[in-house]
């Protein structure tokens, strides 16, 4: 309308204009008339940016707290959903930003996996090669494991499941979630609760010796504690007459029947695996993979994986290829033990006998401890 209205006044005064005055004046009078109906909000967006402008606002504004102007109005399948504004609550979200319900994404990142209870736990028993065994089968790709001992089943039941979930590595719907706890085994209350936690869960229990744990144990402890009693002072209630004290936690760890008996009233025995400590030294890959078989992996971690530390008297993982050196256990692994009464030891060989035959007898295997 405004350049009919300006026509019609330069009109009376067209017979003195040029033919090229009259172009130029068409031109310019065109030229205001585009800019009229169209504009330059309108060019940008159809030929710069794809994302409308009011998209834009609404994006940004979620984040700076600016609100969409009433002029901007989104088609339904233009309105963005993903936008942080979607997570406040509803009496904090400003009225005005347009907010559409979606389904909560599941936890984590499907890339890289969730975090799950464990589908088994290696929990037992101390000293006796579980931190081996859990360092070996967690190079099978198939396995992912806490890095530390949780003692959630033990010392911090009281935080819940989801705290102990948190605790947890990712793992992919594929991969088995792992952890170890060996105080686990001769805690009373332990069975009950992994019980009520998932029944299918499979464990695992590394045995060793129980006169030779017993040592292992009191030389740990000794090296933290350099005043500690002899250890003859701390098994014997009365040496000379063969009276063992269970009481001291290094030789009733080695009451493998009694505990065992407590984990059967909840786990049937096909649902738990006994590792020997012993052949874990001689024979790790035979070790793992009888392990693999019973966590239903396929074998990948075999006797190429391995190497013997004849320093440490102890097998190690050998040199990966994107690592410049070997893998062994730490320096509390495979310390030599301190030497004790050969008497003392007979002793307890003779003590702990019947309850290795009764053990033997429960799991259906002969470890040779004679």
């Amino acid at each position: 309308m405004a350049c009919v209205l300006l026509f019609s006044r330069l009109h009376p005064f067209s017979h003195r204009l040029t033919r090229t005055s009259i172009c130029l004046l068409s031109l310019f009078l065109s030229y205001l008339c585009y800019c009229a109906l169209f504009p330059v909000d309108t060019i940008m967006h159809k030929s710069g940016d794809p994302t409308p402008s009011c998209q834009r606002v609404l994006a940004d504004g979620a984040k700076r707290g600016i609100q969409k102007t009433p002029s901007c109005v989104l088609p339904l399948d233009a309105r963005p959903i993903n936008v942080e504004v979607s997570r406040l609550k509803s009496d904090q979200r400003p009225p005005s930003i347009l907010h559409i319900d979606t389904p909560s994404p599941p936890m984590g990142n499907l890339k890289f996996g969730n975090k799950k209870l464990p589908n088994a736990i290696i929990v037992g028993v101390k000293k006796g090669g579980t931190r081996a065994v859990l360092e070996f089968i967690r190079i099978h790709p198939d396995v992912r494991a806490a890095g530390t001992e949780t003692h959630f089943f033990d010392r911090n039941y009281d935080r819940g499941l989801e705290w102990y979930r948190g605790l947890m590595p990712r793992t992919l719907e594929s991969q088995i979630t792992m952890e170890k706890t060996p105080s686990y085994f001769v805690t009373k209350e332990t069975p009950h609760r992994i019980s009520a936690m998932s029944r299918d869960t499979k464990l695992i229990v590394v045995v060793r010796d129980p006169v030779t744990r017993a040592i292992s144990d009191y030389t740990q402890t000794l090296t933290k504690s350099p005043d500690l009693p002899s250890f003859q002072d701390l098994a014997f209630r009365n040496q000379s007459l063969g009276i063992v004290d269970t009481s001291w936690n290094a030789i009733r760890i080695g009451l493998y029947a009694l505990h065992l008996e407590n984990w059967l009233r909840y786990f049937p025995l096909a649902q738990i695996h006994f590792v020997s400590g012993e052949r874990l030294i001689t024979d790790p890959a035979g070790e793992l993979a009888r392990v693999q078989d019973f966590l239903g992996l396929k074998r990948i971690v075999t006797d190429k994986h391995f190497y013997f530390n004849r320093t440490k008297g102890f097998p190690c993982l050998k040199k990966p290829e994107s690592s410049g050196s070997p893998r062994c256990l730490g320096k509390s692994k495979g310390r030599t033990h301190v030497q004790i009464d050969r008497d003392a030891i007979e002793q307890l060989r003779d003590f702990y006998r019947p309850y290795n035959i009764k053990f033997y007898e429960m799991v259906g295997h002969d470890f040779k401890w004679e």
